[in-house]
C-alpha cells in the first residue's frame, strides 16, 4: 500500500516511516522541518519506496499535490508545545486544527479513504475516571493543545460520517524512545548536563504520568490499521502503569550517574493545563493482541541512552 505520513521527519513520524518501509510499503513523507530533523530520515531515504516532500500543511495546493496516489494518511504533524501554548495561542489553531482540516480536504481531493490521527490523552483533561477509557466524557479543556486535538477529532469523525472516510484516532500518553526531542526527559537531561547538583521540577513532583515507548506506539498503530473495520475507531495507547515525576527524575539522574537535589516550584500542576494524573485504560487495543514491549522505566532509560549518544539534538532545539 501507499502511505502518506505528515510530520515524517519528527520523532514518531520518522519511526513510523521506518516501520512501514520495513513491511514493504511505499511511503511519501511530508514535513516542513520546523521541528523535524533530516537526520531522522537517513534510513528511510535509502529505500526506493520512500519519497520526501518538503512542505507545510497550510500550503493546501502543495499538500494536495504531494498526497496524490496515496491510499492511507497517517497524520502525525502537530505543534506539541503544551507548556508554552498560551504564549502563542494561534499556533495550536493553525498547526493542529486548521492543518488537520487541510489534510482532510486533500484526502477528499485525492479520494484517499483512510486516516490515522495522532491525538492525545490530554483530551480527557483532569479525568474523573482513572484509568480513563475511550468513552469517558470530555471535561472542560484546560490546554490549547488538547482543545485543538478535540477539534481535529471532531472534524475527522464528521468527515467519516459525511464523506465515508475511515478514521482511526489514537489518544497517546507521552511517547519516549529513540529520536525523542521534546518533553521532560529531554529537559531534565539537558538541565543535569548543565548542573548535575540540582534539578528544578515544575509543580510538587507528585504528578502521576504514564509513558509509552515509540516502538510500542508504532506497533499499536499498525496493528489497529490492519484489523479495524469500523468507520471510526478510537484507541487509547499507553502502558498499564504510571510513575510520579520525581520517580522519573531519579531514574534519569541514576542513568546519568548524578545525585542532584530536587527543587520544586510548588503546586499540583507544573503549568496551566498540566494534568496531575494521566493514566489511560488500553483494553480496546489490547483485545487485538497488542502488548507493549517496554515498561515506563525502561522507556525512560532508553531515552536517556539515546540522548547521550545524540547530543547534537540539543543544539537543534536551542
Amino acid at each position: 500500500m501507499s502511505f502518506f505520513v505528515t510530520g515524517a521527519a519528527g520523532f514518531i513520524g520518522s519511526n513510523l516511516c521506518d516501520a512501514l518501509l520495513a513491511r514493504g510499503a511505499s511511503v511519501i513523507g511530508y514535513d516542513n522541518f520546523s521541528t523535524g530533523a533530516p537526520e531522522f530520515l537517513v534510513e528511510a531515504k535509502k529505500s526506493p519506496r520512500f519519497s520526501l516532500v518538503t512542505g507545510d500543511l497550510l500550503d493546501t495546493a502543495r499538500l494536495a499535490e504531494a498526497m496524490h496516489g496515496s491510499e492511507v494518511v497517517l497524520h502525525l504533524s502537530a505543534n506539541a508545545d503544551v507548556r508554552f501554548g498560551l504564549e502563542h495561542p494561534r499556533r495550536d489553531l493553525e498547526q493542529n486544527t486548521i492543518a488537520t482540516f487541510n489534510v482532510l480536504e486533500a484526502m477528499r481531493a485525492n479520494r484517499v479513504g483512510t486516516i490515522c490521527f495522532a491525538s492525545t490523552g490530554s483530551v480527557y483533561g483532569e479525568a474523573a475516571i482513572i484509568p480513563t477509557p475511550e468513552d469517558a466524557p470530555f471535561p472542560v479543556q484546560t490546554s490549547l493543545y488538547a482543545a485543538s486535538k478535540v477539534a481535529g477529532e471532531g472534524m475527522i469523525t464528521s468527515y467519516a460520517e459525511g464523506f465515508g472516510v475511515r478514521a482511526l484516532i489514537f489518544r497517546f500518553v507521552s511517547i519516549l524512545g529513540e529520536r525523542y526531542t521534546h518533553g521532560h526527559v529531554f529537559d531534565f537531561y539537558r538541565s543535569l548536563k548543565n548542573d548535575p547538583s540540582s534539578l528544578r521540577i515544575l509543580g510538587d513532583g507528585n504528578q502521576k504520568k504514564s509513558y509509552l515507548h515509540v516502538k510500542d506506539c508504532v506497533s499499536a498503530i499498525l496493528l489497529a490499521l490492519e484489523n479495524s473495520s469500523s468507520k471510526v475507531s478510537i484507541y487509547n495507547l499507553g502502558t498499564d502503569e504510571y510513575c510520579k515525576v520525581t520517580e522519573s527524575a531519579r531514574w534519569i539522574a541514576d542513568k546519568m550517574g548524578v545525585r542532584p537535589e530536587f527543587e520544586f516550584t510548588g503546586g499540583a500542576r507544573g503549568w496551566v493545563g498540566d494534568n496531575p494524573f494521566i493514566f489511560l485504560e488500553t483494553k480496546r487495543i489490547r483485545e487485538m493482541g497488542w502488548v507493549p514491549e517496554f515498561g515506563i522505566r525502561e522507556g525512560v532509560e532508553r531515552t536517556v541512552d539515546w540522548l547521550a549518544a545524540n547530543e547534537w539534538v540539543f543544539e537543534k532545539r536551542v
